[in-house]
């Protein structure tokens, strides 16, 4: 459930200034004006009408992988945007956020704004990887592809920080498999510590702002900086619910919404997972049928026995995790090598070596699998993906505390995936925002009047955003919808033959594909 943003008294502007000043404060700076364009809402002048500073991208890593992404790349250009902390006080407290660019190669319509989900992954960094794929593309040419960090995420500071990467580590060996009343109140009192930890290192202040709410708001500064009097937005995944908030806060500023991989508006935090339960479940079914046509499956040649399998392979690891180095693959690693391994079709065969190399106690692939769930680099590091998506849905959505509906949730969640029961009785334990230190922004869905037509990609086979989710999102705004056959979560700008050309025209010409229109 989800509340609406309240409505800021806003200036309609008659012209929009886009000039661009060009200097050098720091060698290898450009500075650039656009803004302000488009609304701009009283009191937020001076934010809609910032100078940006562009320049090289590599002071803006934050882990081995955006170093990796971000060193000697000529294509590609940083700034950090400033915004308030609190929009209710838009002149106190700043952050900044970090914008990463890849200019156009042409007729430019303008920017086109990327995030991909979560919540707490990076944009620069999903720009940075789409940015060699656009280039001599109808895309590349029109628009400057502009991936940001959201607030306290990656490059933008200050960062949500909780654990070290050394308390991460320790972290990922406790299974908290136990659910007997004890074990239940050790858990509890780990995420209770969790969440004081958390008040700590990032501050209070920080952690009551960084939700969904003011990521909109910071969107819409965003926009108007840019240049842009209407945003041309790419969501995917969590990346779609900043999308439809946006559209529900400021229709009138929106030009393209792609909206991949949706979130369901209509659903409650407690269906939505039960739903993605199930969603990872056919994705293991898929898998398993896949597998079962090997003569090398490591579950076995009968798919119906492959959640047996999976787990006779895996829940050894609680009692006995495996040595990898010098560390350990825990039964939480294990299981989490196989949800990433859900995510595309790509990445079974990976799993299927992972699942073998377990039965020769060995478990090498899969913490590599789960090292890239948890954004863990080869140097140990890990980025902000864990703590900023702990944080951000501790404001997105209201508290959970009823023991009841949490051991109703265990018990369903067992019942629709399966393979991801671990044998123990059914009980639910109070998470880490029972003891959320600040409370909840929850945004309520309201009817979307005055927006233009948008595009909802749907998978049929994703298994972390069900296919009915964007089917019902589609509706909620009026869109047209897209509908990919497949087993992965998200598609659009990775090759696909139908989809890309489909997507490159709305973005472009505003033309949505044929009702019914399916690719695969």
């Amino acid at each position: 459930m989800r509340r609406s943003l309240l409505l800021v008294l806003a200036i309609p502007l008659l012209a929009s200034c886009t000039s661009v000043v060009t200097g050098s404060p720091t060698a290898g700076t450009t500075l650039e004006r656009r803004g302000p364009a488009g609304t701009v809402p009283a009191g937020l002048e001076r934010f809609y009408g910032q100078q940006l500073g562009w320049e090289d991208c590599g002071p803006y890593a934050t882990t081995g992988t955006t170093t990796s992404q971000f060193r000697n790349r000529a294509d590609v250009e940083c700034a950090r945007l400033e915004v308030p902390l609190d929009y209710a006080q838009p002149t106190g407290r700043t952050i900044r956020l970090g914008l990463l660019r890849r200019q156009a190669d042409g007729d430019r319509i303008g920017s086109l704004v990327i995030n991909p989900g979560g919540p707490g992954a990076s944009g620069m960094s999903a720009a940075a990887g789409l940015a060699s794929q656009v280039k001599r593309t109808d895309l590349g040419e029109r628009f400057d592809l502009v991936g940001f960090d959201p607030r306290g995420v990656g490059a933008s500071e200050p960062q949500v920080k909780c654990l070290s990467d050394a308390e991460r580590d320790v972290e990922r060996l406790d299974t908290d498999l136990d659910t007997s009343p004890p074990g239940i109140a050790q858990t509890e009192e780990e995420n209770k510590r969790y969440a004081e930890k958390c008040a700590s290192t990032s501050g209070a202040d920080l952690l009551a702002n960084v939700g969904t709410r003011d990521v909109v708001r910071d969107l819409d500064v965003m926009r108007s900086a840019l240049g842009d009097e209407k945003l041309t937005y790419l969501g995917y995944s969590y990346g779609t619910h900043i999308g439809a908030g946006y559209a529900q806060a400021f229709p009138g500023n929106v030009r393209a919404l792609v909206l991949d991989g949706a979130v369901d508006p209509t659903q409650n935090q407690v269906e939505s997972l039960i739903a993605q339960g199930a969603g990872f479940q056919k994705a293991f079914d898929a898998f398993a049928a896949w597998c079962a046509k090997r003569q090398d499956c490591a579950l076995g040649a009968d798919p119906a026995k492959a959640n047996q399998a999976f787990r006779d392979l895996t829940l050894p690891l609680a009692e006995r995790p495996v040595a990898v180095e010098d560390r350990e693959l825990s039964y939480n690693d294990a299981i989490t090598g196989a949800i990433q391994a859900m995510y595309s079709e790509e990445l079974w065969e990976p799993l299927n070596t992972g699942l073998t190399e377990l039965k020769n106690n060995r478990g090498d692939v899969l913490m590599l699998l789960a090292d890239s769930y948890f954004d863990r680099d080869q140097q140990g590091r890990y980025g902000t993906l864990n703590d900023a998506f702990v944080a951000i849905k501790c404001v997105d959505e209201p508290r959970v505390t009823d023991r009841a509906v949490l051991d109703d949730v265990a018990r369903r969640y067992k019942a629709a995936a399966p393979f991801l029961d671990d044998g123990r009785p059914a009980a639910g334990a109070l998470d880490a925002c029972a003891f959320w230190p600040v409370p909840p922004t929850v945004q309520e869905p309201k009817p979307v009047t005055g927006l233009p037509p948008v595009l909802v990609i749907s998978t049929t086979g994703d298994p972390a955003t069900p296919y009915d989710a964007g089917v019902s999102l589609a509706k909620e705004l009026g869109g047209g919808l897209l509908t990919f056959e497949g087993n992965q979560h998200t598609v659009y700008l990775q090759g696909n033959e139908c989809v890309d050309p489909v997507g490159d025209r709305y973005l472009i010409d505003l033309e949505l594909p044929a009702e019914g229109t399916r690719c695969s």
